[in-house]
């Protein structure tokens, strides 16, 4: 008689340190209704704001009447250290007291700092763990608006005008002549003071006035130290999502999804995103057949310049080039973890292109368990336009 397989055990990590908490927790609450308990043991765990890591019932992980979810409490547990332990521990009085299980593969569901920006990847490294998602290095420089745009720009990638302000404490905040005048005249009015190293706009002010420069600077360096000032690029907001492909060679790309701002909203910040209806989502977005390529094209180059690995979501402005008259494209950023939310773009672009909530989650956890295949180097050379001589 034969027994039933094994379900492959998938621990989903939620919560954090970061300021994303919240929406990693929604996100978290999408992800665990969509594994099929016939094929997976799920484990939720989560991460209190202090850090501890515990075992969570899964449940309450949604927005409800503007109430954001949040990790309490639960058993105390930790990843075991050893590779050869694949999987976590009970903590009592600060003890490890035995294995609670093995762990096939980690989903982490974590928006922002130590999360999305190559903390825990670092950890699940060590411990020997496959997980979703990007790598150390793609996290990081990812996660860091400043390296994201020095690594897209050398490779060739167009990005919009910037200032990083690096000085963030005390007189530097109140002076009001942060920025040199001929910056200022540079990037001209409305700029964004955004964190460097944050997401879900969080920290983020559109200064309409230099007067608002000094409070936007502290509400930012109140996130991360290291502050980038952007000027506004005029534009359509056009998202791509980005999957690897099982097997390995390119990276596959959905169908874009377009953000329109109802009237009276000014920008795309938290509470637009997720508190206020506020924004209307065309998915797919209308553009032409070559538009479409065009975009999909230059987001696979920016997954791949930022050695991405398993899914990103890559955001767009999409402008006129006032010599040509043709399209410009700027990037705005790349998520590696891009949010998972019932309204979030990354499932609902991926939904139009023919591959569900529940089918992509399974190739998202399948990827990672299969881990980086060879075979796409050449193929994504090719695509920047690199060329192999016979020497």
């Amino acid at each position: 008689m034969t027994g039933k397989a094994r379900r492959t055990r998938v621990a989903v990590v939620f919560g954090g340190r970061s300021a994303e908490h919240a929406i990693s927790c929604v996100s978290a609450g999408s992800v665990l209704a969509a594994l099929d308990r016939d094929r997976y043991e799920v484990v939720p765990v989560g991460i209190t704001r202090e850090g501890r890591w515990v075992l969570h019932d899964g449940a309450a992980l949604a927005i409800e009447d503007g109430r954001l979810p949040e990790v309490t409490g639960g058993t105390a547990v930790t990843l075991v250290g050893d590779p050869a332990g694949r999987g976590l521990a009970v903590l009592g009085a600060g003890q490890a007291v035995g294995r609670l299980t093995e762990v096939d593969v980690v989903f982490p569901v974590l928006h922002g700092a130590y999360g999305e920006d190559g903390t825990v990847q670092g950890l699940l490294e060590m411990s020997g763990l496959p997980y979703v998602g990007s790598g150390v290095f793609a996290s990081a420089a990812s996660m860091d608006k400043e390296f994201t745009k020095k690594l897209l720009s050398a490779a060739g990638i167009a990005q919009g005008d910037h200032v990083v302000l690096r000085d963030t404490t005390g007189a530097l905040c109140a002076d009001p002549a942060v920025l040199d005048g001929p910056a200022r005249e540079r990037l001209g009015l409305p700029v964004f003071v955004k964190p460097s190293r944050a997401g879900s706009s969080i920290g983020i002010t559109r200064v309409t006035d230099w007067a608002q420069f000094p409070e936007a600077v502290a509400t930012a360096a109140a996130h991360d130290p290291k502050v980038v000032v952007e000027a506004a690029v005029p534009g359509r907001e056009i998202e791509i999502g980005v999957l690897a492909r099982p097997g390995g060679g390119l990276p596959d790309a959905s169908l874009p999804a377009e953000i329109r701002l109802r009237p009276g909203t000014e920008w795309y910040d938290f509470d637009a995103k997720y508190l206020e209806d506020a924004v209307e989502f065309d998915v797919p977005a209308r553009l032409s057949d070559e538009q479409t390529a065009a975009v999909q094209e230059i987001a696979r180059r920016a997954y791949l310049a930022m050695d991405c690995a398993g899914l990103a979501r890559v955001d767009f402005f999409l402008g006129t080039d006032p010599d040509t008259g043709a399209d410009r494209w700027v990037v705005n950023e790349v998520n590696t973890m891009p949010g998972f939310t019932p309204i979030s773009m990354f499932p609902r672009m991926w939904a139009a292109s023919g591959l569900s909530y529940p089918e992509l989650v399974d190739r998202l956890v399948a990827g990672a368990l299969e881990g980086a295949a060879p075979g796409a180097v050449l193929e994504a050379a090719a695509l920047d336009g690199a060329v192999l001589d016979g020497g």
